[in-house]
């Protein structure tokens, strides 16, 4: 049997989890796939894609720093994708468009609700960061109907701009790091701090010992983040592996039409992450 080519495009690569976790995924549904990792010129990213899908690929992955591009180049995007404003999957349609979708907010979602069994109805939710990231997971998260999301951010303007685009039933609010000073059921680091072995400069008083909190970076061992908060007494700390696994398992879904179990996939990335 032949095998159908897809692969997830950035710059840099090298140490993208993307091809091990979809290798994974394709022996468990038994779908021919095969899965590489492609790194892009910066300045080349729109004629890889053109390049890989005449070459016969079916489907792409995006990731840094090319979600933005993936977005401008799709003739066809989903509503996530569009209120997230950036595309981490691409395939084309039956009549060859390219279409675009963002499976990063609904991987972060079915990450707390299914694998850390989380309601999130009802519940008052700190947002970190005002980049892409967040944007990207910001719809699904007001979907679960929280009580109030409130975004902070060392440049309260761009928290302020993200607020507004979002503005809806659920309250949605904008602040800097430093201003929070109740606790918060939920807590998401949507910074990169993490990967700098740094956290975000923020109140102690946010966290109390009903809070969990959720990085979206991952690593051996805790994130200085998750570190921050349980040396804070949080009930429970998170990290983001979960939401690679599921955001990757909502993209194959995309493509073959099969949503494979996640579960022994994250098993297997958290015995070589460490």
């Amino acid at each position: 049997m032949s095998q159908d080519l897809y692969a997830v495009m950035g710059h840099p690569i090298s140490h993208s989890k993307s091809p091990l976790i979809h290798s994974l995924f394709a022996t468990q549904t038994g779908e021919p796939v095969e899965y590489t990792a492609i790194q892009c010129p910066l300045d080349g990213f729109a004629d890889s894609v053109k390049t890989f899908f005449e070459r016969g690929g079916k489907g792409l992955n995006v990731t840094v720093p090319f979600k933005e591009q993936a977005w401008n180049m799709a003739d066809v995007l989903s509503p996530g994708a569009r209120a997230a404003g950036a595309v981490n999957t691409l395939f084309r349609d039956d009549e060859g468009r390219l279409c675009g979708e963002n499976t990063d907010g609904p991987g972060l979602v079915r990450d707390l609700t299914v694998n850390q069994r989380l309601d999130l109805k009802g519940a008052r939710i700190l947002v970190l960061g005002a980049g892409g990231a967040v944007r990207g997971i910001m719809a699904p998260l007001l979907q679960e109907q929280p009580a109030d999301v409130v975004i902070a951010n060392r440049t309260v303007a761009k928290a302020e701009a993200l607020a507004e685009l979002f503005a809806g039933e659920v309250p949605v609010t904008a602040c800097g790091f430093r201003d929070p000073k109740d606790a918060f059921d939920l807590i998401i680091n949507g910074t990169s701090a993490s990967l700098q072995g740094d956290l975000p400069p923020l109140d102690s008083s946010v966290v109390g010992p009903e809070t969990i909190t959720y990085d979206m970076m991952y690593g051996p061992g805790l994130t200085p983040f998750n570190q921050w908060a349980r040396d804070l007494g949080a009930e429970r700390v998170i990290d983001g592996l979960g939401m690679l696994v599921e955001q990757a398992a909502e993209a194959f879904a995309c493509w073959r039409g099969v949503r494979p179990e996640t579960s022994p996939v994250m098993a297997a990335l958290r015995d070589r992450v460490g």
